[in-house]
């Protein structure tokens, strides 16, 4: 078997899943990550929680076939205070959200997968700032995954 057709039924596998997280949750996540980045974004202060959530919206929607990366220097001080205020704030309670939803998700076969993706997203969840979302096959030179799986 060649390397395009085995790419291809593994790109056609990522769209079915990312498909199914859409209809089983993705599309509520999204939507309220995105809620939340336009009510962070009220305040001048808050713009970039606000960004962050944007951010965490995009990969809440379509997670299947993308990572969260960082850089391998570490990330400074402005994003551990932001990341910090964050987790308190907002961080931890989404990603307790995150394990209810993953371990409803466990209960059928095919909803492991989508678990398993909830589960991906909790540490960009917690410490969103300093992080970027990449495709899976495209981490940049300098950066590495957040989540090893």
């Amino acid at each position: 078997m060649s390397m395009s057709v085995m790419s291809t039924r593994l790109g056609s596998m990522k769209t079915i899943l990312n498909i199914i997280w859409f209809i089983f949750g993705g599309f509520f996540l999204a939507a309220g990550y995105f809620l939340a980045g336009v009510i962070a974004c009220i305040l001048v202060v808050t713009i970039p929680a606000g960004v962050a959530s944007f951010r965490m919206a995009s990969y809440a929607l379509w997670p299947f076939g993308r990572s969260v990366v960082q850089p391998t220097k570490g990330t400074g001080g402005f994003s551990a205070i932001g990341n910090l205020i964050w987790f308190i704030v907002a961080g931890l309670w989404l990603a307790i959200g995150h394990v209810v939803t993953a371990a409803g998700q466990a209960v059928t076969i095919v909803g492991i997968p989508l678990a398993i993706a909830n589960v991906k997203m909790i540490p960009v969840t917690c410490f969103p700032f300093g992080r970027s979302i990449v495709p899976s096959d495209r981490i940049p030179f300098g950066y590495e995954p957040m989540v090893k799986l």
